[in-house]
């Protein structure tokens, strides 16, 4: 059975068709500054991956290229080839805690947390609506981030602010990159042949959220009402002290928007480095002396080892912990320092091993490591085309 798989940004479309239930990946592509001069589109099939400069108008125009492009590469000999269509959907609010067969009724629900994700549901959608255009016989099943973590007990999601915040406008922790969590709770517990695994999952990347979850259960998540508090992140800030922002809008003359973009955009490893968001040119910034880098990273490793020995209290002692997304993949310098850093849970990194994996499943703790640490590269994609495949069967 083939499922496309579909990430919908403002400006941006990734897919990706899946051959299930083998997991094979049939060709994969992304196109980006849709509604933007200078649009273009890469494909990866066969090995093999080409960009193509297009105008992309809107998003409807990328999903005919998409379409396109998969008769053309002979991916399917017609549309009816396809038999689900999966889209990410950022928020689901608590009304959500699986997967749905998108229609109009689900549709409008959905549009209804616009203003607590608007820079991602909105654009979600676009992507539903163009793909309904499209294929309008086809199955459009909606993946959303928040539901995952919709498993967490009310002392875990209720914040102590006045409880009628909660009631009167669902202020509450929500929790994101849960698709990635579920994924990599689901890859590890098969490889380790244990379905009551208490795991710590570090999705460390631009983005950053850890979760701790127990026995396929969330019982808490560093992300909250909103992706920006918990750890430091790539241009957001995480955690930190409310009251700096009103603060900062007197003595810089901003506005509360100014501010919250700074947070959200100007934080960081950026912030504090002054040099990037990505952690590959902090590393090369370290190694050139920068000491506004080593900084950031030190502080990087720091929140994160925090989170990791607070999740390892919830859970009552993790049987893993697992890195993944861009740095927890790709990041051995990254990942060392910050098991380094919670040591004391008698957790130990084998560097020879963990330098030389990048970008693969392993184990990278040493065989005296009290908990194992694993590398468990995620995939979103693979995981909304499993839920697709599974509703529409």
């Amino acid at each position: 059975m083939k499922i496309l798989s579909v990430n919908a940004g403002s400006s941006s479309l990734k897919f990706t068709l899946f051959e299930l239930p083998e997991k094979k990946e049939l060709i994969s592509g992304l196109f980006e500054k849709i509604g933007i001069e200078d649009s273009f589109y890469s494909i990866k099939v066969n090995g093999e991956k080409i960009k193509k400069e297009v105008a992309l108008k809107d998003h409807s125009v990328a999903v005919k290229y998409l379409i396109e492009e998969l008769i053309n590469n002979k991916v399917v000999d017609s549309l009816e080839d396809i038999e689900g269509v999966g889209h990410r959907i950022v928020h689901g609010a608590d009304k959500y805690s699986k997967s749905v067969l998108l229609n109009e009724e689900i549709i409008a629900d959905i549009e209804s947390f616009n203003e607590l994700a608007p820079l991602h549901n909105p654009a979600n959608l676009i992507g539903v609506r163009a793909f309904m255009e499209n294929m309008p016989n086809t199955p459009m099943i909606g993946v959303f981030d928040t539901a995952f973590h919709q498993t967490m007990e009310e002392e875990a999601y209720i914040y102590p602010l006045p409880y009628e915040w909660y009631t009167k406008y669902g202020v509450r922790k929500y929790g994101f990159h849960g698709t990635s969590h579920r994924f990599i709770n689901k890859t590890i517990s098969e490889y380790l042949k244990k379905d009551n695994l208490k795991v710590i999952s570090c999705h460390i990347g631009s983005g950053a959220s850890l979760a701790a979850i127990d026995s396929g259960k969330v019982l808490d998540t560093s992300m909250g009402f909103t992706p920006a508090p918990g750890v430091m992140m790539g241009t957001r800030a995480g955690d930190f002290d409310a009251s700096i922002i009103p603060y900062i809008m007197t003595k810089e003359n901003k506005t509360l928007d100014e501010v919250m973009n700074d947070i959200n955009k100007k934080s960081g490893l950026l912030g504090v480095s002054g040099v990037s968001s990505d952690a590959r040119d902090i590393e090369i910034a370290m190694d050139e002396g920068n000491k506004r880098a080593i900084l950031a990273y030190n502080i990087f490793a720091q929140k994160t080892a925090n989170y990791i020995a607070m999740y390892n209290n919830i859970l009552g002692g993790a049987d893993v912990i697992c890195f993944t997304a861009g740095i927890g993949e790709k990041g051995p310098k990254f990942r060392e320092e910050i098991i380094r850093r919670v040591a004391s849970l008698g957790v130990e990194i084998d560097s020879k091993v963990n330098a030389e994996t990048f970008g693969k499943f392993g184990l990278i703790s040493t065989n005296d490591s009290k908990i194992p640490v694993y590398v468990v590269p995620t995939d979103e994609e693979l995981m909304i085309a499993l839920d697709t495949y599974d509703l529409i069967n």
